[in-house]
């Protein structure tokens, strides 16, 4: 099955799902990008990305891009529940969930959020 396809399904099946943002994850050769967005109104309500945490902290460059992943998701999870937000759709975007995309999930959920 390749990423187009497994893409539409999951946002289907996300699509009814409306009282809860939802946390859209991309992947790009170099960088892991987060972003949580209301299914209503189509707002950004906050953003992360492996990119953003190494200009912060430029010794993080040395970490395994996992390692980096679940730190990208320990800041998230802290920036969305400073809005008072504790459940959220996951939206992996048709990536496989191993990997970078199990990393932020596992960071989120240590940060106390539910999905």
């Amino acid at each position: 099955m390749d990423l187009v396809s497994r893409r539409k399904r999951i946002r289907a099946r996300l699509k009814y799902i409306t009282n809860r943002p939802r946390l859209s994850v991309h992947k790009s050769n170099r960088y892991l990008y987060a972003q949580l967005i209301d299914q209503n109104s189509g707002q950004v309500l906050a953003a992360y990305s492996t990119k953003k945490l190494l200009k912060e902290n430029p010794k993080l460059a040395e970490k395994k891009p996992v390692e980096q992943a679940l730190e990208v998701g320990r800041i998230l999870g802290k920036m969305i529940l400073n809005q008072k937000i504790k459940e959220i759709v996951f939206d992996r975007s048709g990536y496989k969930y191993h990997g970078k995309i199990k990393a932020l999930a596992e960071g989120l959920r240590e940060a106390g959020l539910n999905f």
